[in-house]
């Protein structure tokens, strides 16, 4: 009899079910948050709620989006405007995608806190968030119409976050030397 594995299994089902990582990893965290709810306070769990709609409803947002995002692009092709020298099209496209890859970070950031890696607010995550919105307000930025004192007030908020980024990740390695440094010194 011809016995196929388990890791055989998910090797094909990934070929028919591109999804299936994503739906599995979602099942295991709530199956995470019911074993965990009994010792929750009720606070603890109030978050929880409030974390699970919240990434229900940016799940949702994305999903629009980039079915918003699909529909212009492909009625841009359709109809020969995807021209990518022309600089209103590129702004316009890259700003829609930029609007999608920051609802995922933030989604990414908000379901952290249902698998307990993270407390709710997460400095760093707050910081790239805010990049990425610059990130994109300086693609979608027409410069000849805009005031200079606006550009240089929008890259002076670059510098600053990305100083405080480079702070707050360097604090993090620090963090991490010392709680390993005294992991070690318990086990000798």
């Amino acid at each position: 009899m011809n016995q196929t594995t388990l890791e055989e299994t998910d090797d094909r089902s990934k070929g028919r079910y591109p999804f299936a990582r994503h739906v599995s990893a979602a099942a295991d965290t709530l199956r995470e948050t019911r074993k965990a709810w009994p010792g929750l306070s009720l606070y603890e769990r109030f978050e929880e709620v409030v974390v699970v709609v919240l990434t229900g409803l940016i799940g949702l947002v994305i999903i629009a989006a980039v079915i918003n995002l699909c529909f212009r692009v492909v009625l841009l092709v359709i109809f020969g405007l995807l021209d990518p020298a022309e600089h209103s099209v590129f702004q316009a496209v890259f700003g829609m995608i930029f609007t999608v890859l920051i609802a995922l970070e933030f989604n990414h950031s908000i379901l952290s806190v249902l698998h307990r890696q993270e407390s709710i607010i997460q400095l760093r995550t707050v910081i790239l968030i805010a990049l990425l919105a610059l990130a994109r307000k300086f693609i979608i930025l027409d410069a000849s119409k805009t005031e200079p004192l606006t550009i240089i007030g929008l890259a002076a908020a670059v510098l600053a976050l990305g100083a405080v980024h480079w702070l707050v990740r360097d604090q993090d390695r620090k963090d991490t030397q010392l709680s390993a440094d005294g992991s070690s010194k318990m086990q000798d």
